[in-house]
């Protein structure tokens, strides 16, 4: 059954529930009907096969000398009160000897022709007939029948049955099973909205809650216990979605806040700086100095968009995915290499320890340590360490990398990798770092399928604190055992 394409899901099981029930009662209804009626044809033959040997046996069984007469006025005490029953007797010419009730026959029956053979229905006067026909062999020397060659007579008796008000009960039993039947549909369509409708209420809860969805609603959830079985995945999935929603559109939203606030320190000194430039003619080195200082801003200004897209494709799981055998300890040997000099400036040594290697990105993990380290670097006093170690564990790549200094207050550890946080007043004075870096090496850690974790505590008897941040990355492990270093290789750039 092809059903309209705009239906209604809960028409739909409506109808299904409809049809469904129809066709189950029209079944039953067939199969009862059949039986009713075939029921009432054996009790009908039985009837007609009974009557003819009730006639055979009062023909047959009187004493041969009784007369014809006589022997039919027995068959007419045997009919008496039978009013749904009609008997003819023909001899073997096909003259009527005898009629009970004659109206039931046709006048070809009733003239000797078209003898029905076996059990033929048909209609007589606006009655609904069966009758039955069967030959009896008479004795001879009855009085007043035909004999045959051998001295014994042949008739024919057909016995005829008034079957109205069976076809009357079949037809109330039909029409009232199709009414049963009707209403039974109707009522099965009915049951069946109604369970549709109740059944399919989490579903409209998801329309409504749908239209209800907007960027300062999107903490809405539907509830789960109430839902059915079938329906509680899509409302998990739903709610799912809409947390999904939830936080995306609040990474979005600080996303714009924080770019909007980190964008209005540059941008306002960028345009003061231009006013006081602009308010008196000035020298040529005098503009050329204005314009080096912006272009300082502007670089600030790009680096920082540069940064925020990197973690606006990391979020979104768009960073690059190439992978290849990277050893850690020759990464952090060119990274040492390139702070030498800043180091040695601020009188602080680095050393490396141990090996590690890692398949991913190269560019990114080296990026990711150097964020690392320039973080260190920044964050350590004159005198201080920072130690680098590598080692695997199991399946995983260990880096350690600790500075000494002013340890970061436990409020803070838990937010240090978060967008543009630099911590307190007196950390944010040692760099004018915009606070991404951080952020971006959680990025890309990751994406490498790896964690990264910080720790700061004061070391014991002294004034000073310890800083580690740990990285673990899944290890290139063919790589390890080929790369391994002697125990106790150091690296290091001291001043």
């Amino acid at each position: 059954m092809r059903l309209p394409p705009g239906l209604s899901l809960t028409a739909r099981l409506a109808l299904l529930f409809a049809a469904l029930t129809a066709s189950l009662l029209i079944t039953v209804g067939v199969v009862i009907g059949r039986a009713v009626e075939h029921h009432f044809q054996e009790l009908d033959d039985h009837e007609l096969v009974g009557k003819l040997t009730l006639v055979a046996n009062l023909l047959q069984g009187a004493d041969a000398v009784l007369p014809l007469a006589e022997r039919l006025s027995r068959l007419d005490d045997a009919f008496a009160g039978h009013d749904m029953v009609a008997m003819l007797l023909l001899d073997a010419e096909g003259r009527v000897l005898h009629a009970i009730q004659p109206g039931f026959f046709t006048p070809a029956q009733l003239a000797g022709k078209d003898l029905p053979a076996g059990s033929v229905p048909w209609t007589q006067g606006g009655h609904q007939v069966i009758g039955r026909a069967e030959r009896i062999t008479l004795q001879a020397g009855m009085e007043g029948h035909a004999s045959s060659s051998d001295g014994a007579a042949d008739m024919t008796a057909l016995v005829a049955l008034d079957v109205s008000h069976h076809i009357h009960f079949l037809d109330e039993l039909r029409r009232g099973l199709w009414l049963g039947i009707s209403l039974a549909a109707i009522t099965a369509a009915l049951l069946g909205w109604l369970a549709a409708h109740r059944g399919l209420a989490p579903l409209r809860r998801v329309s409504a809650t749908a239209r209800q969805l907007s960027a300062q609603r999107l903490d809405e959830r539907l509830v789960e216990d109430d839902a059915p079985a079938e329906v509680r995945e899509l409302v998990e999935a739903f709610n799912g979605m809409l947390a999904r929603l939830e936080a995306s559109f609040r990474r979005l939203s600080d996303f714009s806040a924080d770019i909007a606030h980190e964008l209005r320190t540059p941008v306002s000194n960028l345009m003061t700086q231009t006013q006081v430039a602009l308010t008196r003619s000035r020298s040529t080195d005098e503009y050329r100095e204005v314009l080096a200082s912006n272009m300082e801003e502007f670089e600030r200004i790009a680096r920082m968009v540069a940064d925020m897209l990197f973690l606006a494709q990391a979020e979104d799981g768009r960073l690059p995915g190439a992978s290849e055998a990277v050893a850690l300890a020759d990464e952090a040997t060119a990274l040492i290499e390139f702070y030498d000099a800043l180091a040695e400036a601020q009188g602080v040594r680095i050393v490396v320890e141990g090996t590690a290697s890692v398949r991913g990105d190269r560019l990114m993990l080296r990026r990711a340590l150097s964020n690392l380290l320039s973080n260190a670097l920044r964050h350590t006093p004159a005198g201080g360490n920072i130690r680098i170690g590598l080692r695997h564990d199991g399946g995983e790549a260990e880096v350690r990398i600790d500075n000494d200094g002013e340890p970061i207050p436990p409020e803070q550890i838990e937010r240090i990798f978060d967008r543009f946080h630099r911590g307190s007043a007196d950390r944010r004075s040692h760099g004018e770092g915009a606070g991404l870096g951080l952020a971006i090496t959680r990025s890309i850690v990751h994406a490498h399928g790896g964690r990264i974790w910080a720790d700061s505590a004061m070391a014991a008897g002294t004034t000073r604190g310890t800083t580690t941040f740990t990285l673990r990355l899944p290890a290139n492990l063919s790589a390890a055992r080929h790369t391994a270093a002697p125990h106790g290789s150091t690296l290091e750039s001291a001043p």
